[in-house]
């Protein structure tokens, strides 16, 4: 039953993180006669309206930002709150979770598999249920080689961090319940920042690359960390948003799982010479060991901004594909296409420089106030 003046209602969870944001200002765009929930953790209720308000009048007036917690008993929710939701919402996009890998175990698990259980039981209790679009990643296959195929789960694999091992757990758990409730699940490989203009949250995986570029000296040539044969698999945000919304709507996605991935992903060789060459570097004419690699990514320009270099490191080492099959047959005919790096390579490296810059000047400008005589 469509509520009045609403052709369906769609729930986000993660929001107002940036995937949640972007999830959510993109169904707006697309789907014009929507409404939209999102449940909003305490400590985030204030970004999530400043994030609101960013929107135009119409389209906040189509957005109802509940506070609760997608990892909490009945979403953290008063029994009203909950039976209300429950008998409104349609389709539910699942992109509450942890994933940048030096996340400690006690969160990933709270999160990745908590937050997956009470949306499989909300999902029991929704009246007019169309689907549950569960966001996963494509690191559920932890350090497995060559090709992954979109239907394998449990192939034998272990985890390098406990976000991977718990993002695989939670993903066990939707499959289990495809029997009886209407799932999608995605798996995002690495996603990057917006194809259109570089925006990003958070500077993990493959930024790790671009910022041991944008932070070397400027006659200096930068040196691959590795050989550089293995694919490196990245998506931009922008594009994650558009195939999970129309994924999430198509009948035929109901009980199967889809990759978001590049079908032709560049080795990470060719995208370490195009983020040199977009960043006015000197292109690489070798490679430098993982220890050495590693120290390099403790430099004060990089740990600023980045979360996880040591697991980089082995990211990009790992020679694994991923089987676009299933998503690419969906995708026939929609008009939605994986943009490639070359297109906006530029973007994401003016991006990176541009936050680097500010944090530099923020951390001088915070030294300079500490040293202040008159303070």
């Amino acid at each position: 039953m469509a509520i009045r003046g609403y052709d369906e209602a769609v729930l986000v969870t993660g929001f107002p993180t940036f995937r949640g944001r972007q999830m959510v200002a993109h169904l707006l765009e697309a789907q014009p006669k929507s409404l939209i929930y999102v449940v909003v953790k305490s400590q985030f209720v204030e970004h999530a309206k400043e994030s609101l308000g960013e929107l135009d009048e119409s389209d906040r007036s189509r957005v109802v930002a509940i506070e609760g917690d997608a990892a909490a008993m009945d979403l953290g929710l008063s029994g009203k709150e909950y039976r209300e939701l429950a008998s409104k919402v349609n389709r539910i996009h699942h992109v509450a979770q942890v994933t940048y890998p030096a996340a400690p175990r006690e969160l990933a698990e709270t999160v990745n598999i908590g937050a997956t259980k009470e949306i499989i039981e909300l999902g029991r209790m929704c009246e007019h249920l169309e689907a549950i679009v569960m966001h996963s990643s494509s690191t559920v296959s932890g350090n497995r080689v060559g090709l992954v195929l979109e239907s394998e789960l449990s192939a034998g694999q272990s985890f390098r961090t406990p976000v991977e091992e718990t993002m695989a757990r939670a993903e066990r758990l939707a499959r289990s319940a495809m029997d009886d409730l209407p799932i999608v699940v995605l798996r995002p490989s690495q996603i990057v920042g917006d194809s259109r203009n570089g925006e990003v949250d958070r500077f993990d995986g493959p930024y790790l690359l671009i910022l041991l570029i944008v932070n070397s000296p400027q006659d200096f040539p930068v040196l691959l960390p590795t050989k550089g044969d293995a694919p490196m698999h990245m998506v931009p945000i922008d594009y994650v948003v558009q195939v999970a919304r129309h994924i999430g709507r198509e009948k035929s996605a109901i009980g199967r799982t889809f990759h978001i991935a590049d079908p032709t992903p560049l080795s990470v060789r060719r995208v370490f010479e195009l983020v040199a060459r977009s960043g006015g570097k000197r292109l690489p004419t070798g490679f430098i060991p993982s220890n050495i690699t590693r120290a390099l990514l403790r430099t004060p320009g990089i740990n600023m901004v980045a979360k996880s270099p040591r697991a980089f490191v082995d990211l990009i080492a790992t020679p694994v594909r991923y089987d676009t099959r299933n998503t690419e047959a969906i995708l026939r005919g929609s008009g939605i296409t994986c943009p490639p790096f070359e297109s906006y390579v530029d973007q994401i490296v003016t991006y990176v420089k541009q936050r680097v810059r500010e944090e530099r000047t923020a951390a001088e400008d915070h030294a300079a106030e500490i040293e202040d005589p008159l303070l």
